[in-house]
């Protein structure tokens, strides 16, 4: 049976969605606020956010991981705005540095493990206090992870830990918040058209030969993949079914194909598929 347009606003009447001025972000704030949820999104510079169409009223909230108490405060104020606590609340907000990890500088990754998994902790930490202290507990949590948790990136191996740190986290949170009301989601998206390649804090111009064929096939899949609008649908569906898990969405191939054919052949095999998909040696 098909669902209406409306049901995502008889479910959630608020939700929080950090990384809102882009990419998938963008596209779950989209899909939220057609459906009638009122949506406060997040970005560092909130005057990028512009005006958004209804029937849900958007709110823009400034927040910048690499400031976390500045990014609990932003969440703390929303909250209260909306009511005290959120329905729904979406960690989305992220970026990635492409270089060989002996190249990338120690101050660089550290700084965006900060971002991504410390800071974003703190807001999983205090979204579900507030989900906890209702009456009755409840409210869906989504950490946004990524495919490559299962396929880590060549050369991206920050990003790489941050998102398996994500996913570690929602694993956990699944089991702990079991029976209690609360809903925990652990999305991950494979390539994406967005220009997560364009923000990227990047080595990519380096003249080393090696790193070179994995930067113009990173750059060739985000070109030739899915719009944002697919994940915001694939995310929606989920949303919809009210159940804790781990959501892949993607191509066809990255994520139904690729995460069985995985499961069926030895670490051995897949590192060689992984290198030859590359272009890699």
């Amino acid at each position: 049976m098909s669902h209406t347009r409306a049901e995502l606003g008889s479910r959630f009447s608020t939700a929080f969605v950090t990384g809102a001025s882009g990419g998938l972000g963008r596209a779950f704030c989209e899909c939220l606020l057609s459906e009638g949820v009122d949506v406060w999104g997040t970005a560092r510079a909130p005057e990028r956010l512009g005006i958004w169409p209804g029937p849900g009223r958007f709110t823009a909230v400034k927040l910048d991981l690499n400031d976390r108490r500045g990014s609990e405060a932003a969440f703390a104020a929303a909250s209260q705005a909306a009511g005290g606590a959120f329905d729904l609340v979406i960690h989305n907000a992220g970026y990635g540095l492409f270089g060989a990890f002996e190249q990338v500088a120690v101050d660089q990754w550290e700084a965006q493990l900060q971002a991504m998994v410390v800071t974003t902790m703190r807001l999983n930490h205090a979204a579900l206090n507030q989900f906890r202290s209702r009456t009755p507990a409840g409210g869906t949590l989504v950490n946004v992870s990524s495919l490559a948790v299962e396929f880590p990136l060549p050369y991206l191996s920050g990003y790489n830990v941050a998102k398996a740190a994500l996913s570690a986290l929602s694993e956990s949170l699944i089991f702990e918040t079991r029976g209690s009301g609360v809903t925990v989601i652990d999305f991950r998206p494979g390539d994406y058209r967005t220009s997560f390649n364009q923000a990227m804090s990047t080595l990519a111009a380096s003249p080393d030969p090696l790193l070179q064929p994995y930067w113009r096939t990173l750059e060739a899949n985000l070109d030739a993949a899915p719009a944002p609008a697919r994940a915001a649908q694939d995310l929606r569906r989920a949303l919809l079914r009210g159940h804790s898990g781990t959501v892949r969405s993607g191509s066809f191939f990255q994520a139904s194909l690729a995460p069985l054919l995985a499961s069926l052949v030895p670490a051995s095999w897949r590192r060689r598929v992984q290198r030859w998909y590359f272009g890699g040696r």
